[in-house]
């Protein structure tokens, strides 16, 4: 990750304030906080007054009303992987082209009805839809970055082992791309200044940035000159990344990090280490991890949440390839609330299992144990899923640590965390 400093902090810096950089993104369609966290305190004054013969004593109530306590709703889901057979889905629903919101259907609900969904978009993205190609060295039509920002997502992390696939080029197609079809990304950038300037979201009046970086590009090396166009993994440039936003009015600050062995649900030392390097800082606040393409723990470092890993959210592998457990995803919502001192915290954890229908058109499906809506061999295949992604992810943490499971966060509707945590 290239972070020089000097001229270009500056510049960072004052295209923050002056709002130039492409990459400060103010997201401002806030939802209703929660009524119980309105406070109403009274206060009592009274005034004397005196006359010849006898005093009266008036006594005046005053109301103040509180702002209440700022809230949101973060949403993070997994790898988003156009393999061939994903494509070619995609095109079922548009002639000529593609079409890849049908596929979102049945979590499209719940990615917009968070406060700030980001997605993982995997691989390179083709400016004019040439040159297409799906694994081992990918590049996916407009229409699958459009899909993310049809469907719900406010953004998306691009970091990843693949985003070099198409070299030098292929990045800045990618980010070209993004900024045409006005879905704000980290991880990736065109310039060292816009590497520097911090991605940032107003979420409910919470200023939320967001930084992406990746462990590997699959062996390619970006060019000496160019190394901002894709951040790599560099714990010291994260934190000092990190402050660097939170000095630009930053509050709370994500990490989507593309790390861990592929398949393997436990993390890895390389994980333990870049986390304990990370997280404990106080620059960062929550760390949200890609790449193992199965589900992996969420735990806590003291009171900061880590997903180590949210699995693959739609792609073509399966058992066929890899492990049953790479067509099981889910969709983490992390509650962010402010506490009596102003500060903005994470104070719980919530997921809904998914798993991709590869055989009913590469459908999102969610992994609701009982469905009736959908053939009895599929809803067996859910329940399983939802099983697996249950023992995974939960083995660390239990609903008193603030970690929960399942369908009880429908969009609009208030957490199911306690409405306060004393």
């Amino acid at each position: 990750m290239s972070r020089r400093r000097g001229a270009f902090l500056l510049a960072c810096v004052v295209a923050f304030v002056v709002g130039a950089s492409v990459q400060v993104r103010w997201r401002s369609d806030a939802s209703e906080v929660d009524a119980a966290l309105v406070v109403t305190p009274s206060s009592t004054s009274s005034s004397t007054t005196t006359t010849s013969s006898t005093t009266t004593t008036t006594t005046t109530t005053t109301t103040t009303t509180v702002p209440p306590l700022r809230t949101a709703r973060l949403l993070f889901t997994g790898d988003l992987l156009p393999h061939g057979a994903v494509q070619r889905a995609g095109a079922e629903h548009a002639d000529p082209g593609w079409d890849f919101t049908p596929l979102f259907a049945e979590v499209r609900p719940l990615i917009e009805g968070a406060d700030l969904a980001i997605c993982h978009l995997e691989t390179p993205i083709s400016i004019d839809d040439s040159n297409l190609s799906g694994y081992p060295m990918f590049n996916a039509p407009r229409a699958f970055a459009e899909a993310a920002r049809d469907v719900g997502y406010d953004g998306c992390s691009l970091a990843s082992n693949h985003s070099f696939d198409r070299g030098a080029q292929g990045a800045i197609n990618t980010i070209t791309v993004m900024r045409e079809i006005g879905l704000p990304y980290a991880g990736q950038a065109a310039s060292e200044e816009e590497d520097l300037a911090p991605v940032l979201y107003r979420v409910n009046d919470i200023v939320i940035a967001h930084i992406s970086a990746t462990y590997s590009l699959n062996g390619f090396q970006m060019p000496a000159d160019r190394q901002y166009l894709v951040d790599l993994i560099d714990p010291v440039a994260i934190v000092e990344e990190a402050r660097i936003a939170k000095e630009a009015g930053a509050e709370f600050v994500v990490v989507s990090l593309h790390w861990g062995a592929e398949y393997r649900h436990e993390p890895i030392q390389s994980q333990i280490d870049w986390l304990d390097a990370i997280l404990p800082t106080e620059e960062v606040d929550l760390v949200v991890g890609h790449h193992a393409h199965v589900v992996q723990p969420i735990d806590k470092v003291g009171d900061e949440w880590v997903v180590f890993g949210v699995g693959n959210f739609l792609s073509n592998q399966s058992a066929n390839c890899c492990v049953a457990a790479s067509q099981d995803g889910m969709i983490a919502t992390i509650e962010l609330r402010e506490n009596d001192a102003g500060e903005i915290e994470a104070i719980g954890v919530h997921y809904i299992p998914t798993w991709v229908d590869r055989g009913d058109g590469y459908v999102i499906r969610l992994s609701e144990p009982g469905r009736t809506d959908v053939p009895d061999a599929t809803a067996a295949i859910l329940e399983s899923s939802y099983d697996r992604t249950l023992a995974v992810v939960s083995s660390r943490l239990t609903e008193a640590d603030g970690l929960t499971i399942g369908f009880g966060l429908e969009p609009g509707a208030s957490s199911v965390l306690p409405a306060t945590d004393e």
